[in-house]
């Protein structure tokens, strides 16, 4: 008998009788011209995969990491090295506390001695879990989603950052999915361009209208009335509801409130950090500056800045709880009331 998980960007087949488990990644830095499935075999392959981005989002790393240290379970009853293999996926990613949240319950499996089957179940139901999240937090953006709505987006925040129909792209799925007219605006989000590459190829599979941008035109469209919503994800959550997300969100939540503009966050409770007081102490990934200098993608790397220049690329920003509308997660729609009664302790 085989056990099959599928979801836009990972594929997972279990077969229990040939104790195997056979792990696929998409290679999202290839997208939308090439749509290349990766066979993940190693510990190296895979902690490559996370820190080169052919896998992202907070939720779908988490499930990602969690599903191939099963792989390794399947292949070695050594609990320390199970556990060793477990902190070095944990510091793949160190802002996405998702990633962190995942392995915790594998480690708990393991230091238990938890029989294989156990191990593996405990990951598929981590992929399952997501899934369902999501749905919950698209039927209860949805509601904040009035017909005629045209809703700005930054980064990739849908199936390819899940394993489920998405966080904040999910709510505007739901939305469209209700027969909602929605326009939605997509800032290109550099300077790897999850927006202009990933989200642009999801809205355009499922039929929602879009338009691409580039991030510095946010501002002018919102002093243009074009822009009635902002929605956007988040790979951690402090406990006083700062939210850490893509490089670039903070801008969008600034201009939103000059332009009194909602300005909506979106995400599971798992990406909730209760021991997190406030968005000073999330830690901040630095990448390469390649990636500033010019621009990477399957068409190789071009270089447009001056030679020996310095770079500063930050992978994330973190957008205070004052500037956020509203705290779209599973369970709720939190409000800054709430954030401020400890919802989040």
């Amino acid at each position: 008998m085989i056990t099959a998980l599928n979801s836009m960007a990972l594929k997972i087949n279990y077969s229990i009788q040939e104790n195997s488990l056979e792990f696929l990644l998409l290679d999202q830095t290839l997208l939308p011209q090439t749509e290349k499935w990766l066979t993940i075999n190693s510990l190296d392959q895979m902690i490559e995969a996370i820190q080169s981005l052919r896998v992202r989002g907070a939720p779908l790393i988490g499930v990602a990491a969690s599903l191939y240290l099963a792989k390794e379970a399947l292949r070695t009853k050594d609990q320390t090295a199970l556990l060793k293999i477990a902190d070095l996926l944990y510091e793949a990613r160190p802002t996405a506390v998702n990633l962190m949240n995942c392995l915790d319950q594998m480690k708990k499996m393991i230091r238990e001695n938890a029989t294989t089957e156990k191990i593996v179940q405990t990951a598929m139901d981590l992929f399952n879990e997501d899934v369902r999240l999501c749905d919950q937090i698209a039927t209860n953006g949805a509601e904040l989603i009035q017909d005629g709505d045209q809703i700005l987006t930054h980064c990739n925040t849908g199936g390819l950052a899940t394993v489920g129909v998405g966080t904040a792209l999910g709510v505007i799925r739901k939305a469209h999915a209700q027969g909602k007219k929605i326009h939605v605006y997509v800032d290109e989000t550099r300077p790897l361009l999850q927006g202009g590459r990933l989200t642009a190829w999801e809205l355009q599979k499922l039929n929602i209208p879009c338009t691409l941008i580039t991030d510095n035109m946010a501002a002018h469209l919102m002093s243009l009335g074009k822009i009635t919503k902002a929605i956007v994800g988040s790979d951690r959550i402090a406990k006083n509801g700062d939210f850490a997300n893509k490089i670039g969100t903070y801008s969008v939540a600034v201009n939103c409130h000059y332009h009194n503009i909602p300005f909506y966050v979106a995400a599971p409770m798992t990406t909730v950090d209760p021991k997190c007081e406030h968005g000073d102490l999330i830690p901040i990934e630095q990448r390469k500056p390649e990636e500033v200098l010019g621009a990477i993608g399957n068409f190789g790397t071009v270089i447009w800045a001056p030679q020996n220049v310095k770079v500063y690329n930050p992978s994330f920003d973190v957008t205070p709880a004052k500037l956020t509308s509203a705290w779209i997660l599973d369970q709720k729609v939190f409000t800054k009331d709430d954030i401020q009664k400890g919802c989040f302790a």
